[in-house]
């Protein structure tokens, strides 16, 4: 018989993962698989069961944030296996899972997991410690680990908001040197910069979908220098908030596979919503194709579309 290993946190989100377990064990049950489920209670068990159990499944599923997520793909990557890796996004922004356009529902989610295909997805390498979607630091960075799980759980997203607007009235200049793929120097100081692989950051930010292309052997890096005054702040903000980033002469915008960056070692980043101490010198490295993810096929989208418009129609007062 085929195995699922599902690794979950029961606190990710407003932990409505609990509520389903159950559910979602019947759903891999049906489809051909014994489940075995494995629990985190603290950060990095998540890395620690992928990387020593996660050769005796045939599907590792992540059931969490972008956070338990991170630590699943770390561990099978360390583990040196080629398993397809399931995501259920239970947590409460979810970045990762929006830019695959995996379902937002639970259920539907797991659905997805036994009925999807696998798909080559690149994964960032940060001196050495892995991360699926983006490492950032400056203004907003501290926005995905400072916010209290008790608060998430309460206030869900808007949690992400009002730490946000926390960190903007403390915005820092911060010195930095880096330099891309092709030699290139890029010099601060910046206020934020993010090297990515995702079209949402942090609940806070987001890429135009056409800039992104998630297994291209190359990273989006958006870099934002500090501001000097207030109209210039100004003026960042709005190129941010309307995807202007591109024609904006405060932001650089370029894309690489590879970036090697000198900084403060007292500046900290987030490596997919997680805390990284800050470095003197790092090395990101772009490991093209380094997992595989399960995803929605073009058949399951569709299906799914043909739901929305039915529920749509029934709504409006339409007979079927």
């Amino acid at each position: 018989m085929k195995r699922i290993l599902m690794i979950m946190n029961p606190f990710a989100g407003t932990m409505q993962a609990n509520k389903v377990l159950d559910q979602i064990i019947q759903i891999f049950c049906k489809a051909g698989y014994e489940t075995v489920v494995a629990m985190t209670q603290k950060r990095g068990d998540g890395t620690v069961i992928a990387r020593q159990r996660g050769g005796e499944a045939d599907i590792v599923v992540a059931v969490g944030g972008d956070g338990t997520f991170n630590e699943v793909i770390s561990g099978v990557i360390e583990s040196g296996i080629d398993v397809p890796i399931g995501y259920i996004p239970a947590g409460t922004t979810n970045d990762f899972a929006n830019s695959l356009k995996l379902p937002t529902d639970l259920l539907k989610a797991a659905k997805c997991v036994v009925k999807g295909s696998p798909r080559r997805l690149d994964v960032g390498c940060f001196n050495g410690r892995y991360f699926s979607y983006v490492a950032s630091f400056g203004a907003f960075t501290k926005t995905s680990y400072g916010v209290p799980q008790s608060l998430k759980n309460m206030i869900g997203h808007m949690a992400y908001i009002i730490q946000g607007i926390k960190e903007v009235t403390s915005i820092k200049r911060i010195p930095m040197t880096l330099v891309d793929d092709q030699g290139k120097v890029h010099k601060g100081p910046y206020f934020f910069g993010a090297i990515s692989n995702s079209t949402s950051m942090g609940g806070v930010l987001t890429l135009d979908k056409e800039d992104v292309d998630m297994s291209d052997g190359e990273f989006e890096v958006l870099l934002v220098k500090a501001a000097d005054n207030v109209f210039e702040l100004n003026r960042e903000v709005m190129a941010l908030t309307r995807n202007n980033y591109k024609e904006s002469d405060m932001i650089d915008f370029f894309s690489t596979s590879s970036i090697t960056i000198k900084a403060q070692k007292e500046t900290d980043w987030t490596l997919d919503g997680e805390y990284q101490e800050g470095c003197q010198e790092i090395q990101i490295d772009n490991i093209h194709d380094g997992i595989q993810i399960i995803i929605p096929t073009e058949e399951l989208r569709k299906k799914e579309e043909r739901v929305i418009n039915i529920n749509d129609l029934g709504r409006t007062g339409f007979d079927m």
